[in-house]
């Protein structure tokens, strides 16, 4: 899966993308989502909605061509004398597990609120793109989804990644994406498996350095190890290393049984470092009691204290082999984040 086959043409119309690459090995996307560039080397269609705050009126934000980069014209066309909100972040994959703004959850008493689209500016590829901007205890950003289709559910196996800016980040929780809980609640140990980046350490452990860390929110713990959980700052995750990087790759792993893996790396250049591949925390964690909602910039309980800027991310069906790993990281690197 390394090699040519797996970067060639990552950003530019047509080629492989991420999701091809997921699908070649048999592990293929559940669930794809980005504000930058289509993550399948077919995929023409949108990737996601604006809502105008002078009319209230909605537009489609599509990529330039068939796997190519966001075209952003439209947005500063339609948004033009005003501002707009990120009113639905679309779902690339053939299951439509797109995110709107989340519903009440447990700390989002009112549910969260739309990203505004202006922020998170960027370019990849040479194009300038926009993400999805979170800022903890702030502005109750948070999208979700509690009725998604193919998302791994109980002990099934899965793995996710999310492109983020890897200047912007909290120490609270949770900047997460991934699985969580149905409810918006805490329903225990086990019920979530999201990929958290940031420099917490009061649920999950100081790692190496300051941070930001990627972790495993597992609910009730941001895991960068089998330990953590509440008041877990003396706890040291030598494996666990900081991310420094304009933009970081944030990656969970999490097969059927008692293990998990956590990598992270650079969106621009290098591979990914392995921060934890081994067992889950206990009790309670294996086996997984996954009931298959999707978050983003929020916690499985509607936790809003992370900070964040998401660009892209993807849920897949069972665990993929490292070399496919590589081959995503590959991809990513080629399709030239802050280029």
């Amino acid at each position: 899966m390394g090699g040519a086959a797996g970067v060639a043409n990552a950003g530019g119309s047509g080629g492989t993308r991420p999701c091809d690459i997921y699908a070649a090995a048999k592990t293929p996307c559940v669930a794809a989502h980005s504000t930058v560039r289509a993550l399948y080397g077919a995929y023409s269609g949108p990737l996601y909605q604006l809502r105008r705050a002078s009319d209230k009126q909605t537009k489609d934000v599509s990529v330039q061509g068939p796997g190519g980069f966001v075209d952003v014209s439209v947005q500063d066309a339609f948004c033009n004398g005003t501002t707009c909100t990120i009113s639905i972040l679309y779902d690339q994959s053939s299951n439509k597990n797109d995110l709107t703004k989340s519903p009440v959850a447990h700390w989002l008493t009112d549910g969260g609120t739309e990203a505004n689209a202006s922020k998170g500016k960027t370019t990849v590829g040479g194009h300038t793109a926009y993400g999805i901007y979170v800022t903890g205890y702030s502005d109750n950003v948070a999208y979700r989804n509690n009725a998604t289709k193919g998302v791994a559910k109980n002990d099934e196996a899965e793995a996710m990644y999310m492109i983020v800016d890897g200047k912007r980040f909290s120490d609270q929780c949770c900047f997460d994406y991934g699985n969580a809980e149905t409810s918006g609640n805490d329903e225990g140990n086990g019920t979530m498996e999201a990929v958290y980046f940031g420099s917490d350490i009061t649920w999950g452990g100081k790692g190496d350095g300051n941070g930001p860390w990627v972790a495993g929110d597992l609910e009730n713990g941001v895991f960068k190890s089998d330990k953590g959980g509440w008041q877990s700052q003396s706890i040291m995750v030598p494996g666990a290393k900081s991310i420094a990087a304009a933009f970081a790759v944030a990656m969970l792993k999490g097969p059927s049984g008692n293990r998990f893996t956590l990598k992270g790396g650079s969106a621009q250049s290098g591979g990914l470092t392995t921060m934890w591949d081994s067992v889950r925390p206990s009790p309670g964690y294996s086996p997984k009691k996954l009931q298959g909602a999707i978050i983003l910039g929020t916690g499985g309980d509607g936790s809003n204290g992370g900070t964040g800027t998401f660009y892209e991310g993807a849920m897949t069906a069972g665990n993929p082999p490292d070399s496919v790993d590589d081959a995503v990281q590959a991809n990513i690197v080629e399709a030239g984040y802050g280029h």
